[in-house]
């Protein structure tokens, strides 16, 4: 009894008005992208330190990532709070569109570095990561997709778990390319190949194929593995750093193993989520089962009449 005291009352104040922002997805990738944004100036920041910024172009993503989630926040604010659609709409597309514009010409910019000299696989390797720039095309395809596509619609749903499988396929070549530099030394590298593979053949099915909300499970529990492997990376990543020589801790975070790179992992779990959790009403239940996610989604939306007819 005092079980279901203690869960209608949580349900109480999951559903009540000054939670309503929780039950937002759309909110959701503009915290998302901004937190990203943000995070990416640290991530720039390290990489670029390793030739100390020797080009001007360097300090482009930098500078960016320094001013679009300030942007992006004050936007989120105006829309959220003032209730002021237009600036939300239009800054939005221009930090969406400049995000991705960065993010190809650093594509571009790190296969200049030596792939366009030589041309061959070995080059591509050992040059500067070429598909890390990629993380602000996708973050400005979101801000994008978020302004264009309908919100709580399948659609919308489809989108946001379509660019976390994007992101996902960029942990694959970045994990592949970069433990390629030095042979694999370790088994443990070849831990992220494996599983962002994984995660990729997953959530590509509910993109393009009609599934159940049990399948959504499945899904679930595939991206606990991949924040297990996130964390497990970041421990792997910043203890080969701690043994690293060098006179400083950022002196090895920047001549050693990127130690932000593995949380990539967990960061796409949480941009995942949010397409899994907006795809739910608009899927049946598989009979006479009852899903974990459609459980909590019905629990956390009482009064919500789903929607299986897409």
């Amino acid at each position: 009894m005092r079980t279901n005291r203690a869960l209608a009352r949580m349900q109480e104040v999951v559903t009540g008005r000054r939670l309503r922002w929780a039950r937002d997805p759309q909110l959701w990738v503009e915290l998302f992208v901004t937190m990203n944004l943000a995070f990416l100036a640290a991530d720039i920041y390290i990489a670029h330190s390793v030739n100390h910024f020797q080009k001007a172009a360097e300090f482009i993503p930098l500078y960016f990532s320094m001013a679009a989630p300030v942007m992006v926040a004050v936007v989120i604010a105006l829309r959220w709070m003032g209730r002021m659609q237009a600036p939300w709409r239009d800054v939005g597309y221009m930090v969406g569109w400049l995000a991705v514009l960065v993010g190809m010409s650093g594509v571009l910019y790190h296969l200049e570095s030596r792939f366009f000299l030589d041309n061959t696989l070995k080059s591509l390797t050992y040059a500067a990561p070429f598909a890390a720039p990629l993380a602000y095309t996708g973050l400005g395809f979101l801000l994008i997709a978020n302004r264009m596509v309908a919100p709580r619609s399948a659609e919308w749903a489809r989108w946001i778990i379509l660019l976390a499988l994007g992101g996902f396929f960029g942990n694959f070549i970045l994990s592949l390319t970069d433990h390629a530099s030095n042979g694999f030394f370790a088994k443990t590298e070849w831990i992220p190949v494996i599983s962002s593979a994984f995660a990729t053949g997953f959530l590509i099915v509910p993109v393009i194929a009609p599934v159940t909300r049990r399948f959504l499970d499945m899904c679930l529990v595939v991206m606990f593995g991949q924040a297990f492997v996130g964390v497990l990376g970041f421990w792997f990543h910043l203890r080969a750093n701690l043994v690293e020589p060098g006179h400083s801790l950022f002196e090895k975070l920047v001549n050693g193993a990127p130690p932000m790179a593995p949380l990539l992992f967990p960061n796409l779990v949480g941009l995942a989520f949010i397409g899994l959790w907006a795809l739910i009403p608009h899927l049946p239940e598989a009979a006479p089962r009852t899903s974990w996610l459609g459980a909590t989604y019905m629990w956390a939306h009482p009064a919500e009449e789903t929607d299986v007819t897409d």
